[in-house]
């Protein structure tokens, strides 16, 4: 592909490095011509390659494709943190909007940060954050542009992954911190996100926002829906009011849940929107601002699928973070033809211990009567059940780590398609943690990209040269 002068200008200056200075005062100018005016950066919790491809067999079999196979550009992105070398999620995170390592349990701080869990007075939740600094976000840098900029997750909104797009902490579980740093003007208010602060914000986690007497978890008696429907934002809680929404610039907050969403297949739609819906509102809020936007989506429901060893959800919530990219590429392709002022990126954070065992049969896509790659491992080319050494059947997919393994040897296994296609099958785990405990993976993840300056993610790359490119490319 034959880059735009504008776009290898950029790529010298990226190849060059770039280094996060800190927002500058809000200048309200728009992209320059071959600068992304828009950018859109999808996160899928969790979202390793194995978890991916199944994904696509699950939904459109083996030789379909999801929304972001369809990416015209690619790159291998490496997750490993400051201090680990299998990342958390706000390490990861953090590096993609910050450009800085973090160590893991860190949100968005400078690299020597320390991650120091909170402690508890009381029914109080105390800070001994002490050390390290802020280091500038994405969307920081897009509000100081005059850009208007939002969040969308399937998680609570002071979760790891979104956090890390507006919230600086030493530690990931000072959610109610993080939460205050959305409240323009209060007490632990982000000031980098300007006067106004974000723009929307859509997920769940409403027990943040509200005193323990009325039902939330704050300790310091705050209710911040209520400070924030006093500075003017709208405040939506079910489906109906997120669709009823108007178009305009005015802030929105919509928290659909206490904490997280349920799973894609157990979510009730009157009560909590489809991450899809909830894109197509937020490009619909935020496209109103003339200087352009920046959005982040998260498919933050795969991770705990996948904490949780049932592969059947995880791969529903892939798929459901695929419909809401498509979603975006759809209606943004409609508002600026051909994506030439735009900037989709779309990724995952870390791995997870996923396998894809061989060497069955091609399965097509799951169905109500078709177990697909949620079966049992066949033979070729007869398709007669494959066992083990110990003669038992072993299903297409495991883990390497989680809570079921089975004790000494596998004869006495009983185990049908039906069973392993079951929505709350525990696939087997070669190593056993405790429920719910099942660990990320170190691979590289995949990335994808389509618009404007696209072209600049290619190869094997860093978390952290994730912002320096779309820094580039947006001319932030």
């Amino acid at each position: 592909m034959r880059m735009k002068p504008l776009a290898a200008a950029c790529l010298l200056a990226a190849l060059a490095g770039c280094a996060s200075t800190g927002p500058a005062a809000t200048s309200s100018r728009p992209a320059i011509d071959g600068q992304a005016k828009n950018i859109l950066f999808f996160l899928g919790d969790g979202m390793g390659i194995n978890t991916l491809t199944a994904a696509r067999i699950y939904a459109v079999g083996e030789e379909g494709e999801l929304a972001i196979d369809t990416l015209p550009e690619s790159a291998f992105v490496k997750t490993f943190s400051n201090d680990a070398q299998v990342t958390d999620s706000a390490a990861s995170m953090s590096a993609y909007m910050t450009g800085v390592k973090q160590n893991n349990g860190v949100i968005s701080m400078s690299t020597e940060t320390r991650a120091i869990a909170p402690t508890m007075d009381g029914k109080r939740t105390v800070s001994r954050c002490n050390n390290g600094r802020a280091v500038p976000t994405l969307a920081e840098l897009a509000k100081a542009r005059g850009m208007a900029a939002g969040v969308v997750t399937t998680t609570s909104v002071t979760d790891a992954t979104p956090a890390a797009t507006y919230a600086h902490a030493c530690h990931r579980k000072l959610e109610e911190d993080i939460a205050a740093a959305l409240v323009p003007g209060g007490a632990g208010y982000n000031a980098a996100l300007g006067k106004a602060g974000l723009d929307l914000v859509f997920g769940g986690g409403a027990q943040q926002f509200t005193p323990n007497d009325a039902g939330g978890k704050r300790a310091d008696g705050r209710n911040l829906l209520g400070e924030l429907q006093g500075q003017g934002w709208r405040v939506a809680s079910t489906t109906a009011q997120l669709q009823a929404l108007a178009p305009n610039a005015q802030p929105v907050i919509g928290l659909f849940a206490q904490n997280h969403f349920a799973y894609e297949a157990a979510r009730d739609p009157v009560k909590q929107p489809a991450l899809a819906e909830m894109t197509a509102k937020a490009i619909d809020i935020l496209a109103n601002n003339p200087n352009g936007f920046f959005l982040m989506v998260e498919g933050g429901l795969i991770d705990h699928g996948l904490h949780a060893t049932l592969a059947k959800r995880a791969l529903q919530e892939t798929v459901s973070y695929n419909a809401a990219l498509k979603a975006a590429l759809d209606k943004m392709n409609k508002i600026d033809p051909g994506l030439k002022n735009t900037l989709i990126v779309a990724t995952a954070d870390h791995d997870h211990t996923l396998l894809i065992n061989g060497y069955s049969p091609r399965t097509g896509k799951t169905t109500p009567t078709h177990p697909g790659i949620l079966g049992v491992v066949r033979s070729l080319p007869d398709g007669k059940v494959r066992l083990d050494k110990d003669g038992a059947p072993f299903t297409i997919l495991g883990f390497g780590t989680g809570e079921h393994r089975i004790q000494g040897s596998r004869k006495d296994v009983k185990l049908t398609d039906e069973i392993a296609a079951g929505d709350d099958y525990h696939q087997e785990a070669v190593v056993r943690t405790k429920a719910g405990s099942e660990t990320h993976g170190g691979a590289d993840v995949y990335l994808g990209a389509a618009g404007a300056n696209a072209e600049l993610f290619r190869g094997t790359i860093d978390n952290t040269r994730v912002f320096d490119l779309i820094k580039t490319a947006a001319g932030l």
